[in-house]
């Protein structure tokens, strides 16, 4: 009797259990190793150890794992500053010396410009901070009420999942909003107000949103809610205010909506003002809740005299800032002697940024809503030079070829992803007519896998 061939069984199942060598680490800063022939992601390894892991999910390509122990501990590995930090998965390198994080993440970046981009360009060192914990001007902490009895829990989210690590102090932010967390929890706890981060019931407050002027202390505290059916809500606002004099405002931010986009359009102020003001690079800022300002006001300060050296002598130059936010690098810009226009589709921005421009007396910078890339490429052939500093994604493959088509003579490209740096420096590149003068990462986000790189290209 002739028996069919047996299935050979599948390398890897969820629930498996071994021990793995980890050799690298992934983008997003997980250890890498491998086992039976399949790639394993393991986050919380480092490089150099072996580790005792779980399989949790099966692709087609890899495994990814939970890490059940340290078998062989790398030398570079800590003890967390964070006493969450293997649970939260607001940080995910915490476990690991600051000085080997700067130099990987220098590498980062050079592997993403050769991988993806095809790029053989310098790479400068990597801008370390002087602090490494502390630096985060702002926080969105989700909020949920535990089922049972109902207790208010506050927290950023478990990796790889919707589950909230309750926390009352978080070591990356600013200490100034990390002290407000606990009292703040305890107040939004007794009032009773509904909650419900994921719309999953009837809505209620989703996120407490803290901000911060590192240089001039003003905080504002901002909840977002899916309503305003809170009751005494402007009470607890005014007490607030009176409970500490560095709280210069406090606002409730409406999103009905379950989108990934945490804030919605309509902001009120329930007591005192709607921004804190704030001295960055000389000039003055008002920032609002919902408008994007940069989470690390020292690192970002340090990128300033990099670009005024990267459009060189600025007196009379024609420059467009595109994505331009409030008016954060729009300005120093202009101050520096430059006509810049700003473009940003975020109106709330674009406002923030024309007060920004009045309140410093320099009429050299204007801005307009539009949509960024059509915007931009209608004006290409009049401008000196462009500041690029998409979001994530980075820039439309369209916007990157006009650009290479038509390039002004200098062109400044603010990333937070190297991944899609690469992607768009080729494009850039493609038509021969600019060159890439020079990439420079900076690190704005210790203790995480993230990376900002500025890159320099200049017209052939």
């Amino acid at each position: 009797m002739v028996h069919p061939p047996s299935t050979p069984a599948p390398i890897g199942r969820i629930g498996d259990r071994f021990e793995v060598d980890i050799t690298d680490l992934g983008h997003d800063g997980q250890g890498v190793g491998r086992w039976q022939e399949r790639v394993v992601f393991v986050p919380g390894a480092l490089p150099e150890e072996r580790v005792a892991v779980v399989v949790r999910r099966v692709q087609r390509r890899h495994l990814e794992a939970e890490l059940q122990a340290v078998v062989v501990a790398s030398p570079l590995r800590r003890r967390p500053p964070c006493i969450l930090a293997e649970r939260c998965g607001g940080c995910s390198l915490q476990h690991w010396q600051d000085g080997p994080q700067a130099l990987w993440k220098e590498q980062l970046v050079v592997q993403a410009l050769r991988r993806i981009g095809g790029l053989d360009c310098a790479v400068e060192p990597l801008i370390a901070p002087a602090t490494t914990l502390g630096y985060r001007n702002r926080a969105t902490i989700p909020l949920e009420r535990r089922e049972g009895d109902g207790q208010l829990r506050a927290g950023y989210y478990r990796r790889g999942s919707h589950r909230i690590v309750n926390l009352n102090r978080c070591p990356v932010l600013d200490p100034r909003i990390d002290a407000l967390i606990a009292p703040l929890k305890a107040d939004l706890e007794a009032s009773d107000w509904p909650v419900d981060v994921h719309l999953e019931q009837e809505g209620g407050l989703r996120h407490l949103a803290l901000r911060v002027g590192h240089h001039s202390g003003e905080i504002l505290i901002t909840l977002i809610s899916s309503h305003d059916e809170l009751d005494g809500l402007e009470d607890i606002a005014a007490h607030w205010l009176e409970r500490w004099p560095q709280v210069v405002g406090v606002c409730l931010n409406l999103q009905p909506l379950a989108t990934n986009t945490l804030m919605g359009p309509d902001t009120r102020v329930l007591a005192g003002r709607g921004f804190v003001r704030e001295r960055f690079a000389g000039i003055a800022l008002s920032i609002a809740p919902d408008t994007f300002f940069q989470v690390n006001t020292l690192q970002a300060e340090r990128l300033v005299p990099l670009l005024l050296e990267a459009f060189g002598p600025l007196e009379g130059q024609e420059l467009v800032d595109a994505y331009c936010g409030i008016g954060t690098f729009s300005l120093p810009l202009a101050a520096a002697g430059a006509r810049v226009l700003g473009l940003e589709n975020h109106l709330a921005s674009v406002e923030q940024a024309r007060a920004n421009a009045v309140a410093n007396g320099l009429n050299r910078a204007s801005f307009e809503q539009a949509e960024v890339g059509a915007n931009l490429v209608e004006r290409l052939s009049a401008i000196d030079g462009v500041l690029l500093d998409p979001p994530r994604k980075g820039l439309p493959a369209l916007l990157c070829a006009a650009i290479g088509a038509e390039p002004p003579a200098t062109v400044a490209y603010l990333s937070c992803n190297p991944a899609t740096l690469a992607r768009d420096l080729a494009l850039l590149t493609a038509e021969g007519r600019l060159a890439v003068q020079r990439v420079q990462p900076i690190d704005f986000f210790p203790q995480t896998s993230h990376v900002e790189c500025l890159a320099v290209l200049k017209r052939i």
